[in-house]
């Protein structure tokens, strides 16, 4: 495959392109509305552009807080708390329709990777110290307390009701976590919202992993967004070119500690309550659908290569970038005309497309 250099800005922190210079000091596309601010435990951008920009940037804006405050597993009102709060008694807690929308979803992702996604993995979380974002709180649990909390992780024993926006947990000691799905499906519903708005292109970043692109730029071409190095944040692997589509990224790279010698990250395996080691370094999941890459991302991470690549030979709603171990990237034939990879400044990485 030939090289095709890579310019030198990088994403997926997300610098991203809104305006190109035009000789004389004119610019090709108007300037954006764009705001930053802290919600879902992370800092978001968004950056709208279109005859309503200003009008649809604050309703998204406070769409994003609105659902924060639904499915916050911190805040003690929210949907999430309520239903963890009542785990084991019995209680179908009443909950809000996308609570339980997503819940669904959620139920439905587990289903499909076969339990390497499952949103009630919280108490192992807690028992890591992952759940406090708080890198001093991070924690070698024992064996046995692993062994103790595994018995609450399990999706079978979360029912959902999506007619009667009710859920139960039946175990006490069970908490649900939505914190591997929540950005992506938040990024779903920004794109209806801004639906209602005029508006011609957006860049929904909600945390540096979780990207959703609306149209192309303001300046009329595609967007490009670069994946960092899994092993060198400061560096990129390659560059993606994409337009009305969501990406989200795991990497081992975002939470990790360091205990006797042994490097312990923050993408737990449900099945097993440790971190997962499958030789992948990173995912990106690209598709058309948010809250389906979101949960994605951690799902093949989790599952490892081989059975990330036939979960992707089996369903054709996403495409994906693994970074591996071994020094390869492998690249899903979605998106072998999307990308950019210069051989020269690949960071000892080896890229192969994949194909169905």
């Amino acid at each position: 495959m030939s090289s095709r250099a890579i310019p030198t800005f990088f994403l997926l922190s997300a610098l991203l392109l809104s305006s190109c210079a035009l000789p004389g000091g004119e610019t090709s596309a108007p300037e954006p509305a764009q705001r930053q601010f802290f919600a879902m435990n992370t800092l978001m951008t968004l950056q709208i552009t279109g005859e309503e920009a200003e009008d649809a940037l604050s309703a998204a804006v406070e769409e994003v807080n609105r659902l924060d405050r639904l499915f916050s597993r911190s805040q003690s009102e929210s949907d999430i708390a309520r239903l963890n709060a009542h785990a084991g008694d019995g209680t179908d807690v009443p909950l809000s329709p996308e609570t339980t929308e997503l819940l669904s979803l959620a139920l439905e992702e587990t289903s499909a990777t076969a339990g390497a996604f499952d949103v009630t993995v919280a108490p192992v979380i807690d028992a890591w110290g992952f759940g406090t974002g708080d890198a001093g709180q991070y924690r070698l649990p024992s064996e046995g307390e692993l062994e103790a909390l595994l018995p609450l992780v399990d999706s079978a024993a979360l029912h959902v009701d999506t007619a009667g926006n009710t859920a139960r947990l039946d175990r006490s000691g069970m908490e649900v976590d939505l914190g591997g799905i929540a950005k992506g499906y938040t990024a779903d519903r920004l794109v209806e919202l801004l639906g209602e708005y005029d508006v011609s292109s957006a860049l929904l970043n909600l945390g540096s992993s979780t990207i959703t692109l609306v149209g192309n730029n303001p300046s009329g071409q595609p967007w490009r967004v670069a994946l960092k190095d899994p092993q060198d944040e400061e560096q990129q692997i390659l560059l993606l070119s994409l337009s009305d589509q969501a990406l989200s990224t795991s990497g081992a790279y975002e939470q990790h500690f360091e205990e006797n010698g042994v490097t312990y990250h923050h993408i737990l395996d449900p099945r097993t309550g440790y971190p997962a080691q499958t030789g992948i370094l990173s995912v990106t999941v690209v598709s058309d659908n948010g809250a389906r890459a979101d949960a994605l991302s951690t799902a093949l991470f989790v599952a490892g290569p081989e059975q990330a690549l036939e979960l992707w030979r089996a369903d054709d709603s996403f495409e994906c970038v693994l970074c591996l171990e071994d020094g390869r990237i492998l690249i899903t034939q979605g998106l072998e005309d999307q990308f950019l990879y210069n051989k020269e400044d690949s960071h000892g990485y080896t890229c192969e497309i994949v194909r169905r």
